[in-house]
Formats: C-alpha cells, structure tokens, sequence
C-alpha cells in the first residue's frame, strides 16, 4: 500500500481496510514525524500522547477526533496535513473518575490553531459539560495559524465561548507545557485554575519583540511571561512545577479535592486518626501583638495530616487559601498570614481570597476561614490601584457564598477587614473565637490616640498617658467577649479544641439550604 499520507493528503481508497486503518492509526501517532519529537524532547519537553499517558490511569485513554485535518489550501496548507491536526482529544480516568482532557501538539504547526483543532477542543467541552466531568487541558501552541485567518480567530473564540458556558458547571483545568501567547491566554484565564512549568512555558498577550518595539523594555519570554512571573507576581498561575512530570501530577492531586460537577457530592477521602491532641495551638499566638507567626502552623495542625493543598502559594502570601480535608471531608480554606505585611489585606489578597471563595461556592466546597487581619493596607498606590473596588470584591465573594461557612478569629479583627473576613454579619454559619482575639475598630495604639488626644496632650509625659489608655482600651476593646455578648461570636474556644468544633459544626451544617433572592446574576465589582 501507498503511504497513507502522501504529501499528506488522505488516501484510504487503496489495499485491505483493515491494514488500512491500522497504518492509519500509526499514522496519528506520529504527530509531527520523528525529527520533531526528538526536538520536543531535546527541549525538557513530552510529546501531547506522552503527558495525556502520565495524566490519565493507565489504559484508560479514548481518542475522540483522530483523523480530523484542517480544510485549508491558502500559502501550501493543502500539500501539507497530519492526522489530528495538531491536538490530541479524548477521555479517561484520573483515579477512576472521568475527565476529558485535550493536548495540543507542537509537533505539529507548532500546536497552532486552526479551524478544525478548534472544533476537536469545543466537542470536547461540549461533551464534559452534558455529561458533567472536568476538563483538562493541556497547551503547548505557537497561537493562531496564520495561513487560517479569520477562521482561526473565531475558533479561539468558540473556545473562549465554551469556556463562559462550563464555568461554574465542570471544573476546568489549564496547563501550560509550552507557549501560550496572543489570544491563546484568553481561555487559560477564564478556566478555574492554571499550571505553568518552570523554563518551559510561558503566557503573554504581547510577547518581548513587540514590547521592545513598543515600550524599549529589553525582556526575555521567562521574565515577561514565564512560571515564576505569572507565580509571584501577576498571580495568572496557580501552580508552578520544576518539570511536567511533576505538575501532571499536581494536576492529579488538585483533582482529588474536587466534585466532578456543580450538583456533584465532594469525594471523601480515607481517613486516619493522628494523635495530636492540638495543645501547640494553646501556645501558637505571640504575648507581643506586634509579634507574628505562621499561619499555616494553625491550618496543619487543625486540619487532617498533610492534607492541605495550597494554592496560590507565590503569589499575595499575606493571604493563604487552598484545599484540605477535616476527617477525609474536603474544605476550603481562605486564612490571613500574620507572618507577611501582618496579614494586612491588600489588592492582590483581595483578588486572591475572592477568586478562591467565588470557586469553592461553585461547587459547593465548605468554607473555613482563620482570621488575624489589622485592616486594609493604607497608601497611594493601594488607593489609586483601587483598593476599595478590589477589597470589595472579597466583601461581595463571601456575602454571594451559599455553602457552610465557618469563621475562627485567632487573634486580631480591626475594622472593616472584620467584616469583609467571613462575619457573622454577612451570613458566616458559625463563628467561634480564641481568648486571644481582639475584635475592635483599630488597633488599641491607634484607638487611644483619637479617643484621648486631649487628655494625651494635657498630660506632663505624653507618652505615659498614652501607654496607660492604650492599656485600659485593650482591657475594655481588645477581647472577645463584647462581640459574644451580643452573639455576633458563637463561641469563645480554646485554641487545642478548634479541631473538634470545626468537625461538629461541619457535620452539624452538611444539610445546609441557602438562596439568594431571584436575580439574572449579580453585579460584582471588577
């Protein structure tokens, strides 16, 4: 028999069909021809087929679309066609649930986009939004296929369309392996999380030659784009990884705390019980209230042994969130970090917390949120960034949230950071609080100085008068126990009893039914 492919045209009008399909077959496998995947290789890179085989359990991969070509015939296209044209789509299995994955293949037109690799992707999204499992998608592309035109442009924004529709509905998952410029970002970012490989992928709208044509910034793809950058700085990505190997499998461990869909029960994982009995947390808050300490500290040893699953760790480090479980049950956690800016919230924390509550009410993941925050970051450049448009939109994310939400305040809540940080006031289920905390307006410094500024500047030693209203505001102001008068504070625990607590009131919540008033959506503040 003829090659199947000559001049990469189709020819299945020759021999046996059934030789025919298996030349075929092989034919698909191929991606780009040898030289290709040896040059993916040589840059740290898997092929599409390879990465989808560590993604997925073994054998349990169904290619959907394997003999698609593109249908264009501009600048020498028709002499040239592969089968699958340049995506890999299909599903499978990740620890036996099914997930449709797709894997763009730069062996291929370098994983550009045309036409018919578009429509591969959108069945594929179309199928996981009927059926009601998450989509994985892995990119590896050199953006639109230029030859294509128009025709690729408005594949993107089918994609892009397909994207809005599951959002909220299934989750979806983006994971950079390679480029991913131009228009191509655009799906990526509306997806609920994004996975980037350090020296190997990067995102940008513009890359560094028309920045320096542009702007004169002298920038390399890594710097304008690359994993660290998009990590710890624009918080594009949520995940960085030193190699695919080791993403992939993050992409798995993420997956493990997630429902399949928006009606889906949360998987339940098994549980062992430590021997902890959560004394260190008796001893965790510093005497000094200027004093920090880790947040995390409180968060590991509440939660089920090294089950918390951090996300967003580069980026906005004064505010933690991430995924862990209470006896093999999922939550998600949102939590202030005394150790970076004192957990102040800022504009990135803000965006940050919100992007991830927004998420967790999705698809009905409980909320926890261990609270130490002084207030709202104070300055020029939080106020003309827009500070109040992005702290509301924190403020909006948990008032929005229907599933149990349960608040711990460890040590301070000031201000209007009490309220936006899961309150009683803006529908928390339950509230419980440490003797440490100090729920009051400000800071007792700050407080004193306002309230006795006449008594301070009458007095012979200034600075004596103020430490001792200072100390009388912090006995009267810095506790607990006003807010537990009025009921806006459950209950006042001690720190080694958080554990138990948060178990029973979840339990005590599971049933939980909540709505909002009847409205087409929300308008929340971008």
């Amino acid at each position: 028999m003829d090659d199947l492919v000559t001049n990469k045209n189709l020819d299945f009008n020759k021999g046996d069909k059934f030789q025919q399909l298996e030349e075929a077959n092989s034919e698909a496998l191929k991606g780009g021809g040898v030289h290709r995947i040896e040059t993916q290789h040589k840059k740290g890179k898997l092929t599409a087929r390879e990465r989808l085989n560590l993604l997925l359990d073994k054998g349990s991969f169904n290619e959907i679309g394997k003999f698609v070509t593109h249908r264009s015939s501009e600048f020498g296209l028709d002499k040239e066609k592969y089968l699958g044209d340049g995506v890999v789509t299909g599903y499978g299995t990740i620890n036996g649930r099914l997930t449709y994955v797709y894997s763009q293949d730069f062996t291929v037109f370098g994983g550009s986009l045309s036409e018919a690799h578009a429509e591969k992707i959108v069945k594929i999204l179309d199928l996981a939004l009927k059926n009601g499992a998450p989509i994985v998608g892995i990119n590896d592309s050199g953006g639109a296929r230029i030859q294509e035109g128009v025709e690729s442009l408005g594949g993107y924004a089918d994609l892009f369309y397909k994207n809005t529709l599951a959002s909220g509905v299934v989750p979806q998952i983006s994971v950079i392996m390679g480029p991913c410029a131009g228009g191509a970002v655009y799906s990526p970012a509306i997806t609920d999380f994004v996975f980037m490989v350090e020296g190997t992928s990067y995102m940008f709208v513009t890359g560094p030659k028309v920045v320096r044509t542009v702007t004169h910034e002298d920038v390399t793809a890594e710097t304008l784009g690359g994993a660290a950058a998009h990590s710890m700085k624009s918080g594009v990505t949520h995940f960085s990884a030193p190699n695919e190997v080791e993403c992939l499998q993050k992409v798995k461990s993420l997956l493990s705390y997630l429902p399949q869909n928006c009606e889906d029960v949360l998987p339940v994982a098994d549980f062992v019980p430590e021997g902890s009995n959560g004394k260190k947390l008796d001893d965790l808050i510093p005497d000094n209230p200027e004093k920090a300490y880790n947040i995390r500290e409180v968060v590991d040893e509440v939660l089920d042994a090294d089950s918390f699953l951090e996300i967003h760790k580069n980026f906005a480090q004064n505010i933690v969130v991430g995924f862990g479980r209470l006896r093999g049950r999922n939550i998600g956690i949102v939590a202030n970090q005394p150790a970076v800016l004192a957990g102040v919230l800022d504009i990135h924390a803000s965006q940050k917390g919100a992007r991830f509550v927004r998420f967790c009410d999705c698809f009905n993941i409980p909320l926890l949120v261990f609270e130490d925050v002084p207030g709202f970051l104070p300055g020029t450049h939080q106020e003309w960034n827009g500070i109040i448009t992005n702290g509301a939109k924190l403020l909006y994310a948990f008032c929005e949230a229907t599933v149990p939400r349960i608040t711990v305040i460890t040590r301070k809540a000031y201000g209007g950071a009490y309220d936006v940080m899961n309150s009683k006031h803006i529908g928390a289920d339950m509230n419980f609080a440490w003797p440490t905390a100090e729920i009051a307006v400000m800071g007792a410094k700050g407080a004193a100085e306002i309230i006795f500024k006449k008594e301070i500047l009458k007095a012979k030693d200034h600075e004596k008068e103020l430490a001792l209203r200072e100390k009388a505001y912090n006995k009267k102001f810095a506790n607990p126990y006003i807010a537990a008068s009025r009921g806006f504070i459950d209950e006042v625990i001690m720190p080694h009893q958080t554990r138990e607590k948060l178990i029973a009131a979840f339990e005590m919540l599971q049933n939980k039914v909540a709505t909002l008033p009847r409205k087409k959506h929300g308008n929340i503040p971008l």
